[in-house]
């Protein structure tokens, strides 16, 4: 049995991956956001700043030649920085993407060839993204809050494999290298794609490694026994032999982030959980499309504003498995303005606490979780900009169950605060676990009972610079695909 009493609790977070949330953006995989990540890091010259990374595209097959994914065109990829409070959005960056299918230049150097990657002008690897064997290259242009802070800057292109990508492989396994702990140490792909710009603001853009770790194929198969009792019952604590198989191992997604020096942001006060008083900001993201687009016959498709919000994410676990069929496809459409109005009856009353009980057999609380209504309404990942840089995945000290195994940091006042969730999200970070700890053990959190799924690490190394996503996996050779032995 592994259960930890705790002072600090006096509420808990809930967070996991959103790859499959609701009806209507699961026939968009383009628009489809899987993941949200915030935290405080510090920049080589001691400058304090936030990191927000986005995942879209779930389960992206990295050998889906000869195209591969791109960004959709006509969506635009926004990051809010948010009031923590009540939701309303304060800051935006969009992304919005060159043409994912050109006919010529610039996106395109060679119509006349099958190759999007490995010929363009030239037959070869890629050394430089852009270069004559590239053939496709995508690019994008951020605006801030209605403001233009970058143009024509580089989307990475796709882990092709060996010989075709060699900077993103190992050329003895032909798999994927990463873990890199400095920019310096970046592959060379990554490296040129990550943008310093004029207005302080860093950024990326491209195909990564899906960073979600979980047994998410068991879990909504009625709870399967493999991710909750392979050590007894689940009063005993469970999900910690290993058994459990990651349903995301193998596959990558599209991924966009910033890196905002703490100084540009507002600073607002809140009341977080295992917090009494913070200071900092709320984080989600949207994608939007054009409200008409027309598809006439042997024409150009003609698209026209204004851009309606298909989908948005934050704690991503909240429309998966909180919100009923019923809720889903609006909660997409929605801010988080509107999250106490429309959707804090999910959170006060979850129904996976339900289902657990009927499978087997607990006694949890069901009904009036003031504390999970506290955390996810509105639904903003809230991040205490007061603290030092937070540790990341490889730094010392980090643990994948945040404060659960007494990863902290101090605040602005000295309060040691979680270092992961809920204070921000980290790469690495165990949300399934995390989850279903706070399912179990709320809404008095006198006694912690941690609970899993048998899953406890990503199958790829995260990096410890920005971008944190790790790098993404070669099409040839990559973990999902175990038949794929190194040459």
């Amino acid at each position: 049995m592994l259960v930890l009493a705790s002072a600090m609790m006096g509420a808990a977070n809930i967070h996991a991956s959103s790859h499959s949330d609701a009806p209507l953006i699961k026939q968009d995989p383009q628009a489809n956001l899987t993941d949200v990540y915030a935290f405080i890091r510090q920049r080589p010259s001691g400058e304090k700043v936030l990191v927000v990374e986005v995942s879209v595209r779930p389960f992206s097959e990295p050998g889906d030649g000869v195209i591969y994914d791109r960004f959709a065109d006509d969506a635009i990829y926004s990051i809010h920085i948010a009031n923590p409070v009540t939701g309303a959005s304060l800051q935006k960056y969009d992304f919005r993407f060159s043409a994912a299918a050109p006919t010529g230049g610039p996106g395109l150097k060679n119509p006349s060839t099958i190759l999007s990657y490995g010929r363009g002008t030239e037959i070869g690897p890629i050394q430089t993204v852009g270069d004559a064997r590239q053939n496709y290259t995508q690019t994008y242009t951020l605006v801030r809050s209605g403001a233009q802070i970058g143009r024509d800057l580089k989307v990475a292109p796709p882990n092709v494999g060996a010989r075709t990508t060699p900077s993103y492989n190992d050329p003895m396994t032909g798999r994927a290298i990463s873990g890199a702990t400095s920019r310096e140490a970046l592959d060379a792909y990554t490296k040129q794609t990550v943008y310093d710009l004029p207005s302080g603001i860093s950024t990326f853009a491209g195909p990564r490694e899906d960073g979600f770790y979980a047994d998410t194929p068991a879990i909504f198969d009625l709870l399967d026994a493999r991710i909750l009792d392979n050590n007894g019952s689940l009063a005993d604590g469970l999900g910690q032999d290993g058994h459990g198989v990651d349903g995301f191992k193998g596959f990558n997604v599209l991924h966009y982030g910033i890196v905002i020096p703490v100084s540009q942001l507002p600073k607002i006060k809140y009341t977080g959980a295992l917090q009494p008083e913070g200071e900092g900001v709320g984080v989600y993201a949207s994608v939007s499309r054009p409200s008409v687009t027309i598809r006439p016959g042997g024409q150009a498709v003609v698209r026209k504003n204004p851009f309606v919000q298909v989908n948005r994410l934050a704690n991503p676990i909240f429309n998966e498995v909180l919100v009923a069929m019923a809720g889903k496809d609006l909660y997409n459409r929605s801010a988080p303005t509107t999250d106490a109005s429309l959707f804090a009856k999910y959170a006060l009353n979850p129904e996976v606490a339900v289902l657990i009980n009927t499978v087997f057999g607990t006694s949890f609380v069901t009904t009036n979780r003031a504390d999970l209504r506290a955390v996810y309404i509105p639904d903003v990942i809230r991040v205490n900009t007061t603290t030092g840089p937070v540790r990341v995945a490889g730094d010392e000290g980090f643990n994948r169950l945040s404060f659960i195994g007494g990863d902290t940091v101090a605040d602005g006042k000295g309060n040691q605060i979680p270092s992961g969730w809920p204070n921000g999200r980290r790469f690495g970070d165990d949300v399934v676990d995390i989850a279903l700890t706070a399912v179990a053990s709320g809404p008095t959190f006198s006694t912690i009972t941690v609970v899993g799924d048998n899953v406890s690490a990503n199958d790829q190394v995260y990096n410890r610079t920005f971008p944190y996503a790790a790098t993404p996996h070669a099409g040839p050779n990559n973990s999902k695909d175990s038949r794929k032995s190194a040459p």
